[in-house]
């Protein structure tokens, strides 16, 4: 059956959910619709359109937990972009790189770590940026929101119905 995205009271998309689990929210009035399928539930005492969007009517507050450091959260911080020669990649053609060489003394850290094409990484090698004569595009740091968002409405084909509340922090893949 289809599935439901569902928003904050400030439309902010949270996460997608099932019909079912909108259904159940929309009964004991916890969400609006703001959006609806073709399609309608049946039950015996009554009808109702399968909801596409709904929005909740209390504020959620997002937890303020650190983010996670991985490869994917490095890739997402950087934008699939190489901080050396600045052009995006595909998560395929891309890997990451110490900014202070391990061997240096440098850790696997936030503030340590950028993304990289293999190219550049192959340039740099085993050295400093300054050594290598490259420079970075960003000092890297860890990043104060949740870069795994832009992965979160992973969908190939997101419904037409979700597309006005899905905004510029939430990437599409198509």
């Amino acid at each position: 059956m289809e599935q439901v995205l569902l928003l904050n009271i400030t439309y902010e998309p949270l996460r997608v959910i099932n019909w079912k689990k909108a259904i159940t929210l929309l009964l004991l009035g916890k969400v609006e619709v703001l959006e609806e399928y073709g399609r309608e539930i049946h039950s015996v005492s009554f009808t109702v359109r399968l909801p596409a969007v709904v929005r909740l009517l209390r504020l959620v507050k997002r937890p303020k937990t650190p983010v996670k450091f991985s490869r994917q959260n490095i890739y997402a911080r950087d934008k699939y972009q190489c901080q050396y020669c600045g052009k995006r990649f595909p998560s395929e053609e891309l890997t990451y790189d110490h900014v202070i060489p391990r061997y240096r003394g440098g850790r696997t850290r936030w503030d340590n770590i950028v993304t990289c094409c293999i190219a550049c990484n192959r340039k740099k090698g085993g050295r400093t940026p300054k050594e290598a004569e490259m420079k970075l595009i960003r000092k890297p740091r860890r990043p104060n929101w949740l870069p795994a968002l832009r992965v979160t409405i992973g969908y190939r084909e997101v419904p037409q119905s979700w597309r006005d509340y899905l905004y510029w922090n939430v990437e599409l893949v198509e």
